[in-house]
């Protein structure tokens, strides 16, 4: 262990600590983290809590101490995981995800018996870091002045780290084997990722990428992807290589069983939980496709999707790191060093792309709504801090303050998000509350589901006994309990033994059986026993009533071909579901992509349309409809309409704003003479000012008695116009405002108003003659633009100087059309001609 690059500086680190608080900065693999904790417990007091950002990182790094120490895990270093907990009475180093940290501060501030926290992988800036930063923050200043902080990481913004925290800065120089990089760019051009698609041709080049390194070096591969798609996809064109796995989704055995060493060579394929605080035995080889999938939320509709981008160059380092930790290694990047150049620096932090709700409802059981006055390291954005407000309020977590309630501070301990402890909490007496868990921890993670159909993952789960569900289904029953003690959620014993009795009576039930009893019935599926306890209630029916009072605007009606959620937006089920055709859906989960219309089904669960009432009765409402076409009272579920009933002699400013509205939106129907009278009223309002009205058409609709109209074909927007004019000035319109001038012929020739800055008048040149003044309207003050006109009525001339015309603009008019038109006069002294209309007689 001496040649890692922490162990140089182990005793500066005791140092900075002494003080409270320290920055650690170290490359990857520099033994930070499983050499750091077990030094800070020898010198320090009290136990040592490290977090860690992801659960496989900390079973790991727990496992990588204990084996240092000669140990197992659970003695001297164990770790806390949601339903895995390895703690004995003699632990002195204990690894936790940040999440569980973040839910035992709020239990208690003080964290008691605890003397350093470490937290590690800083730059990762994931919402739990960003909230346990702060929090320890506070309790070090208010509570805890002796409790250490330590932050960790390999890439994070040292200055701006070390300012939060007021901690003293180490770094630890020098990574512990080198890593030479391979430059691997396509040789085509690949279309740039879009949503969650990524180029096939890109794929293939990664695959033979892969295939290149593992002809031209030792040891295993390590290949980051974004995501378990394109994980698939490469392991499909690797079929002759021996390949693992490794993602979030697996099961904590199989994630455990990627990362230990074997006796043959392999391909590892990743996503980014590899990324930081593991190591994976045997690499030294990584290759990075250079993308990274992350969160997008669209606000305005509460639905969430993820994006795939480009790494940012602070991943790309961490990712390199990998193939470092045993030897020298090489790193193969599937792009340019051009491209490398232009990467940014650090991820996007997750506060400014995430649904912000649990992390709103942490900041008020902490005391701080909104996160107003704690040392976060970056500000939430004001409007997905709104919206995430909203919500709890809807939910009663939160006071019109803003300030945690105590059913908030109750949803808080479940350890779930707002909404899923609003659905287990309000749901347990509707349905029981092992039902109510049993779906609530599939939709806490909803990967554990197989298809789009809830029910029937439900069905599978349950009958394949699923360790990892049921262990989360205990826990969420037990906090559903009335009773249930006020120690943090996620601060669990060892998983409970399965009810074996309920197992065994509990047999498998088929999805359209289900269906097709609830359908037949129309109605609640319960009927209450002795006790009042709910029973006898199909899982579809107990999965969408859950699923609908965590979503409730999610609850969808069919509508043609698609959904309509109760929150307006439509939704599409993926070809061949299950669940198409099915009049009413509860979508548990769905995204929509960059440039959908509709939002993606990904999984839901079929209802009727008792169950959507009574889960989203908050949005049930009675709506007067009137129309221009007619009248009906809707009972309404947010955006669907339940039932329509038509509304007789309804309230008749109701009408009247109706018609408006239709007016508004169809435009008012103007005859030529409406349209003549309104431009030149509208010269004078824009020449002379008041009292001549505003004549748009908005001005023109308030204007516009409704009081006896029925329909929108009786509205005449000359009559509105006519009394819209301001007496006594009205009586002048004709002299500020003439339709028709005299011109010297002795023609009475039209004005056009169409551009009421520039009122236009066009005559032949040949009736202008003599003409040296132009004429003025609107009380002197606008000059009358001329359009002089040919003998074929085309403009020859524009002008509002009819002298200067006369004098440099008609010589050449003159002698390009007086031989086009010999029986027109064309004197060649204009101003002094006699006008006509008239040609020459012939000769």
């Amino acid at each position: 262990m001496g040649e890692l690059a922490v162990e140089r500086v182990l005793g500066d680190v005791v140092s900075v600590l002494g003080g409270g608080a320290g920055v650690l900065v170290a490359p990857p693999g520099s033994g930070k983290t499983t050499l750091v904790p077990g030094v800070l417990a020898g010198a320090f007091e009290g136990r040592v809590v490290v977090a860690e950002p992801r659960r496989i990182a900390a079973r790991a790094a727990a496992r990588r101490m204990a084996e240092l120490r000669g140990e197992r895990v659970g003695e001297s270093v164990g770790y806390s995981v949601r339903g895995d907990r390895r703690v004995g009475p003699g632990t002195r180093v204990e690894v936790v995800t940040t999440g569980l940290l973040v839910q035992r501060l709020l239990a208690d501030p003080e964290l008691a018996g605890v003397g350093t926290v470490m937290i590690d992988e800083c730059h990762e800036r994931h919402l739990d870091t960003d909230l346990a930063l702060g929090f320890l923050v506070e309790s070090r200043q208010t509570l805890r002045p002796e409790l250490r902080l330590l932050a960790t990481s390999a890439t994070a913004d040292t200055l701006r780290l070390a300012e939060l925290l007021e901690a003293g800065v180490v770094a630890a120089d020098g990574s512990p084997h080198e890593v030479a990089v391979v430059w691997c760019p396509p040789e085509r051009p690949v279309r740039p990722p879009h949503g969650l698609k990524v180029d096939p041709a890109f794929l293939d080049h990664v695959a033979a990428v892969v295939r290149r390194a593992w002809r031209e070096t030792a040891g295993d591969l390590l290949v980051f992807l974004p995501g378990a798609a394109e994980i698939a996809s490469v392991r499909g064109k690797l079929a002759d290589l021996p390949t693992d796995v490794l993602h979030g989704r697996l099961p904590a055995a199989a994630q455990d069983a990627a990362i230990r060493a074997g006796d043959r060579r392999r391909v590892v394929l990743a996503t980014a939980v590899a990324e930081s605080s593991l190591t994976v035995p045997g690499v030294r080889v990584v290759v990075d496709a250079g993308l990274a999938r992350v969160p997008r939320t669209d606000h305005a509709r509460g639905l969430g999707s993820l994006a795939t981008v480009r790494a940012a160059k602070a991943s790309t380092v961490q990712r390199a790191g990998r193939a470092g930790r045993e030897g020298p290694g090489v790193v193969y990047r599937c792009w340019s060093q051009l491209d490398d150049e232009r990467l940014p620096a650090q991820p996007e932090p997750e506060v400014a792309v995430a649904e912000l709700s649990a992390f709103a409802l942490a900041l008020a059981c902490w005391g701080h709504p909104g996160g107003v006055g704690l040392a976060l390291p970056d500000t939430p954005p004001d409007a997905a801090m709104r919206v995430a407000q909203a919500t709890l309020r809807a939910l009663g977590a939160v006071d019109d303050a803003g300030r945690a309630t105590p059913r908030g501070h109750r949803m808080s301990r479940v350890g779930a998000h707002p909404r899923l402890a609003r659905a287990l909490l309000d749901g347990a007496p509707a349905v029981g509350a092992r039902k109510a868990a049993e779906v609530v921890a599939i939709l806490a993670d909803d990967t554990l589901a197989r298809g789009d159909d809830l029910a029937a993952a439900w069905r599978h789960l349950r009958d394949a006994r699923d360790p990892r569900w049921r262990a989360e289904a205990d826990r969420l029953q037990r906090s559903a309990a009335p009773d249930a003690p006020q120690r943090t959620a996620t601060e669990d014993r060892q998983p409970a033994a399965v009810d074996q009795q309920r197992a065994a009576t509990e047999g498998p039930q088929r999805a359209d059986d289900d269906r097709k009893r609830a359908n037949q019935d129309g109605g609640r599926r319960r009927a209450a026993g002795g006790d009042g306890a709910p029973v006898t209630m199909p899982d579809d029916l107990v999965a969408g009533l859950i699923v609908g009072l965590a979503y409730p605007e999610r609850l969808a009606r069919l509508r043609g071909g698609a959904y309509l959620m109760a929150g307006g937006t439509e939704a599409a089920l993926a070809q061949g579901s299950a669940l198409t055709g099915h009049p009413w859906l509860a979508v548990a989960v769905a995204d929509r992509q960059p440039g959908s219309a509709s939002a993606r089904v990904r999984l839901a669960a079929a209802i009727d349309e008792d169950t959507a009432r009574e889960a989203g009765v908050a949005l049930l409402s009675t709506v007067d409809e009137v129309t221009a076409e007619g009248a009906e009272r809707q009972e309404r579920l947010g955006a669907i309409t339940l039932r329509r009933r038509e509304l007789k002699d309804p309230p008749r400013e109701l009408v009247e704003r109706a018609l408006r509205e239709a007016l508004a939106k169809q435009g008012l129907r103007w005859t030529k003479e409406a349209a003549q009278l309104r431009q030149r009223m509208d010269f004078c309002h824009r020449v002379l000012g008041p009292p001549w009205p505003d004549v748009s058409d908005a001005a023109v609709i308030a204007h516009t008695d409704l009081s006896r109209v029925t329909k929108l074909s009786a509205v005449d927007p000359g009559t509105t116009l006519r009394a819209m004019l301001p007496w006594p000035a009205a009586a002048r319109l004709d002299e500020l405002a003439p339709e028709r001038l005299p011109v010297p012929s002795g023609s009475l020739v039209r004005l056009d108003y169409s551009d009421p800055e520039a009122p236009v008048l066009a005559v032949k040149v040949q009736e202008a003659f003599g003409w040296l003044e132009t004429p003025r309207i609107g009380d002197g003050r606008v000059a009358v633009l001329l359009h002089l006109l040919s003998p074929a009525g085309r403009p020859t001339a524009v002008t509002r100087d009819l002298a200067s015309f006369w004098r440099t603009g008609y010589p050449q008019v003159r002698a390009e059309l007086r031989g086009r038109y010999p029986r027109h006069p064309w004197p060649e002294d204009p101003a002094t001609a006699t006008p006509t209309r008239r040609t020459n007689p012939r000769k």
